[in-house]
């Protein structure tokens, strides 16, 4: 299948806080905004913390794995399929299998 996802060095949990910001593009800070997050045919309400064109952060104690394919619907977007890049603290990144338009 085409686009399918592998584990790569960026999905690899942190005990050590970055020292350089090393995101390839800027995220924007979503105020009060919410998402579902389906996983394991599961349904959850999310606060999104910030979302980029390839990714998104979340609030979420729902129990995912790093590499779990995920889709997520935001307000006013189609359905996007993705993937848990990382999990730390309540918050997990997700990283999209296609850019947001």
């Amino acid at each position: 299948m085409a686009g399918k996802f592998q584990l790569d060095g960026s999905m690899i949990p942190r005990t050590v806080r970055r020292m350089f910001d090393q995101r390839s593009e800027p995220r924007q800070p979503i105020e009060q905004g919410t998402a579902v997050l389906t996983a394991r045919r599961a349904d959850h309400v999310v606060p999104l913390v910030n979302l980029s064109p390839n990714g998104a952060m979340i609030r979420c104690t729902a129990p995912l794995n790093i590499g779990e394919s995920i889709s997520l619907q935001m307000l006013d977007r189609d359905v996007i399929q993705g993937q848990v890049r990382w999990i730390r603290d309540g918050r997990v990144g997700i990283g999209f299998a296609r850019p947001l338009e």
